[in-house]
C-alpha cells in the first residue's frame, strides 16, 4: 500500500503541508477484502454451516476484521498518516469496537433467559410473585 502513497510538499503562506495521493488498487483491495468478509457469514448462515451459538461469534469477528479493513483501505488510517494520531483514532476505535462486541455478546448470551418468561402451565402466571390475601 505504501508504493503508492505520493507525498507532494505544498507552500502556502509559509506553511508546508503533505497531500496524501492514494492508487485506486487499494480502493480496489479494500472493496474485494470487504466483499470477501461479508459473503463468508452470509453463506455460514445461509448453509447452516456452523452451530448457531458458534455462527454468531465467529460472524462477529468477520464484523471486527471487516471494520479495521474498512478503516485502513477507505479511511487510510495507519501509522504513518497525520503524525501518527491516526492510529491514536484506530486504537481507540478498536478499542470501542472491543466494548460493542463484548457487550452484544453479554446481550444475546442472557437475552432468551432475562425477556422470555417461563412458558411453563397456570402456575407460572403470576411470574413469582405470591398470593396477595
Amino acid at each position: 500500500m505504501s508504493d503508492h502513497i505520493h507525498h507532494h510538499e505544498h507552500d502556502h503562506d509559509g506553511h508546508t503541508s503533505f497531500v496524501t495521493h492514494y492508487a485506486m488498487k487499494d480502493y480496489a483491495i479494500g472493496f474485494v477484502l470487504s466483499l470477501i468478509l461479508t459473503a463468508i457469514p452470509f453463506w455460514l448462515v445461509m448453509g447452516h454451516v456452523l452451530p448457531p451459538e458458534t455462527t454468531k461469534y465467529v460472524i462477529m469477528g468477520f464484523a471486527a476484521v471487516q471494520f479495521v479493513v474498512q478503516m485502513m483501505y477507505f479511511l487510510h488510517m495507519n501509522s504513518k498518516s497525520e503524525g501518527g494520531w491516526n492510529m491514536m483514532a484506530l486504537i481507540l476505535t478498536v478499542v470501542l469496537l472491543v466494548i460493542v462486541l463484548a457487550g452484544s455478546i453479554w446481550v444475546m448470551t442472557h437475552m432468551n433467559a432475562n425477556m422470555m418468561p417461563s412458558m411453563g402451565g397456570a402456575s407460572d402466571t403470576t411470574h413469582g410473585m405470591h398470593d396477595m390475601q
